[in-house]
């Protein structure tokens, strides 16, 4: 993708950004953010008992590139299991936003899929805790 096509997709999950809204009946929630960049979000998941991400929305404020790649790396990850989501690599974000990017907005960019693993970590841990009782 050449940086022009790549400034189109971003401005686009920007100005559009996919899955976003509160999500009624979440299986859980998850709240991420930078503080020194002032971006706020909250991730919504909806998990099956197969571990498989069935729904997963976000909301929140923040600049142009953590709410895109936020928009862009959830639309990605929708209708994996948690386990693909734990080991979804670091590249990925950087394949999808551009290594120039990542490497001046680091915290922005990672964002999205910081919460996200974090949120498949607090459901995992509930899973753990519902198996012991």
């Amino acid at each position: 993708m050449n940086h022009e096509e790549l400034m189109e997709l971003i401005l686009d999950h920007y100005e559009h950004p996919r899955n976003f809204g509160e999500m009624e009946g979440a299986s859980l929630t998850q709240e991420g953010g930078n503080p020194g960049c002032g971006d706020l979000i909250k991730v919504y998941l909806d998990i099956g008992e197969d571990g498989v991400i069935e729904n997963v929305s976000f909301d929140g404020e923040g600049c142009m590139v953590s709410m895109a790649g936020t928009s862009i790396i959830l639309e990605k990850l929708k209708g994996k299991t948690v386990s693909e989501v734990t080991e979804t690599p670091a590249e990925m974000v950087s394949s999808i936003l551009g290594k120039r990017l990542v490497t001046t907005r680091h915290n922005c960019a990672f964002l999205g899929l910081n919460t996200l693993k974090k949120a498949v970590i607090k459901w995992r841990q509930q899973k753990m805790l519902e198996s012991v009782k």
